[in-house]
């Protein structure tokens, strides 16, 4: 059950905050005056759609909060928890989930961020919980009734089928999309050999080359020290031969006659311990430039500058560089490339093996669409009779004696899957006695196409799962005493549950349980709407002003009190 709603900066509302009592409550007020706009606000914080131009003029964001009382809404408290959105109270029972608050800002720049008991969700999340808490009948719902494909909807949510035709939509969705691959790959044999000889060949080139890891890396680096063989060897040979060239005066030579000439001092009996750390590091420097031509000596003698080997090196690089463009990859990726055309081509060689998993799917989606579907039109077919009934008697009191309500299930031919199972659904009705019934567009006018879609409204609310509905303006066309049965008829629902009813029918105010006045106040720099609570004089007032008339009068207050006590006696 709705217990309150919050809203701040939203269009032309300032700050509100709305509780909502058990029942019926009738909402009321000028036109212009806010009434719809409370429910718009209800269909944002519930996921609706929404832009920044809803945000309060000179405010930054707008603020709705809802607050749900989810007692008797079992599935919503199911989904809170596989959700973990559960609003714990600590005490350890099972039943902690008993409140739930959704809450929906959206920014002046039109950014939209909604949570569900203050963790942030996605939009669609909002929207998948708002389904199960609340059932919002707008006032143009009647025009859908032209639309048949709605009527086979309406007749499932009757029958509590919604659900169980999902599943049939579900399977049937599966299966032509099943049939579509089968269809596709016994359609395109031609195409599926070619192919296969294309990447067959591709495998082949690839396969032929005999990339392995980490090759060309290994082939670039050997083709740069190939490339500069000459300069290579001249630059170690020249360096042999200053550290140790046979001609003399080299390096090591130079080295020998300093550590001569200090070791003469150390004859002399000379000592300083520069002169002796010098010792050190130039015989650790005689050592080092041995060791280093040593080396060099080593890689002079087994440097292979063999140019037929550069040119080998050479074309393998660029047989790997064209199929890599072949390809529009790079080197490296090429045994990736390899393999995902090995697949590829296994995939298609299974073509035969394919078609048998998808004509055995097909087979088994077909079972199982069957079993749906029969099991669905059983219950169709027991909702209609029931339906067509009590609309007929709801019609009946709304102002059409005469009229009959009729559902009609029409068989499609061979019982293909499809997706509204075995039956098209149409309604029906006749308004004159002895007349065929006929399909509404080609028989029922706007008021009574008004009147049948009230009847199957107030007919499917009572056996919705969600205790919280709301009606916007429903009983518009609608006046007399037509109104004071819709009143009934919605105070009536509001006993086992909680009906929101935006009304300007005074008979239908009058049933309320709770009667909520919408008024806008108009200053020089903007306008703003507020909602009061009527009772006593105050509400007697706003029913006369429903009534009609410039001036309230005495007979017009003792006609809406008159009413009001009816109405709740």
């Amino acid at each position: 059950m709705l217990n309150q709603i919050s809203i701040s900066n939203y269009a032309i509302v300032d700050r509100l905050n709305l509780d909502i009592n058990s029942g019926m409550t009738a909402i009321t007020g000028e036109t212009g005056a806010g009434k719809s706009i409370i429910l718009d606000a209800l269909g944002l914080a519930l996921g609706g759609r929404a832009d920044s131009e809803c945000v309060r003029d000179g405010a930054d964001r707008a603020d709705i909060q809802v607050c749900f009382d989810l007692q008797r809404i079992p599935a919503a408290r199911q989904w809170l928890i596989e959700k973990e959105y559960e609003n714990c109270s600590g005490s350890g029972s099972s039943d902690q989930t008993a409140e739930c608050i959704l809450r929906r800002v959206i920014t002046r720049e039109g950014r939209s961020r909604g949570y569900i008991n203050g963790t942030p969700v996605t939009l669609s999340e909002l929207k998948a919980l708002g389904e199960l808490l609340i059932d919002i009948h707008r006032q143009h719902a009647h025009q859908s009734l032209l639309k048949k494909s709605i009527h086979a909807e309406l007749l499932d949510e009757f029958s509590g089928s919604l659900p169980l035709a999902r599943d049939v939509a579900r399977v049937a969705a599966t299966y032509r999309q099943t049939r579509d691959q089968l269809h596709s790959l016994l359609s395109d044999q031609q195409e599926r050999e070619e192919r296969v000889q294309l990447l067959s060949y591709q495998l082949n080139e690839l396969e032929q080359l005999s990339l392995q890891p980490g090759e060309v890396e290994q082939l670039e680096q050997e083709h740069r020290q190939q490339s500069q063989a000459g300069a290579t060897l001249t630059a170690c040979h020249q360096v042999t031969r200053i550290c140790a060239s046979d001609e003399g005066d080299n390096l090591l030579q130079q080295l020998s006659l300093c550590l001569q000439c200090l070791h003469r001092l150390s004859e002399l009996q000379i000592e300083h311990s520069a002169i002796n750390n010098t010792l050190e590091m130039l015989s650790s420097a005689q050592i080092q430039v041995e060791e280093a031509v040593g080396e060099l000596n080593h890689f002079i003698d087994h440097f292979d500058a063999d140019p037929e080997r550069a040119r080998e090196i050479e074309e393998r690089l660029s047989a790997i560089f064209d199929l890599a463009r072949k390809h529009r990859v790079q080197p490296e990726e090429l045994l990736e490339r390899q393999q995902l055309i090995s697949e590829d081509l296994e995939k298609v060689q299974c073509h035969d093996e394919q078609v048998a998993d998808l004509e055995l799917a097909l087979e088994q989606l077909q079972k199982q669409h069957n079993q749906l579907a029969n099991k669905l039109s059983a219950k169709r077919r027991t909702a209609a009779r029931k339906l067509e009934k009590q609309v007929s008697e709801r019609i009946a009191l709304l102002g059409m004696p005469k009229g009959k309500f009729c559902v009609q299930l029409t068989e499609i031919p061979d019982r293909t899957v499809a997706s509204q199972g075995f039956e098209s659904i149409e309604f029906l009705v006749t308004t004159n006695p002895g007349q065929v019934p006929r399909p509404l567009a080609k028989v029922a006018s706007g008021g009574e196409l008004s009147r049948i879609s009230l009847a199957i409204q107030v007919i499917i609310a009572q056996t919705a799962s969600t205790p919280t509905l709301v009606f916007d303006e429903v009983d518009v066309g609608i006046g007399g005493g037509t109104a004071e049965i819709v009143g009934s008829m919605l105070r009536e629902v509001g006993k086992s549950g909680q009906v929101l009813c935006v009304t300007h029918q005074p008979q239908v105010a009058s049933r309320a349980h709770q009667h909520l006045h919408v008024s806008k106040k108009v200053s020089r720099k903007a306008s703003s709407t507020r909602i009061l609570e009527l009772d006593g004089e105050r509400r007697v007032t706003e029913i006369a002003r429903m009534l009609g008339g410039v001036e309230l009068t005495a007979p017009t207050l003792s006609h809406a009190q008159e009413m009001l006590f009816q109405a709740q006696a």
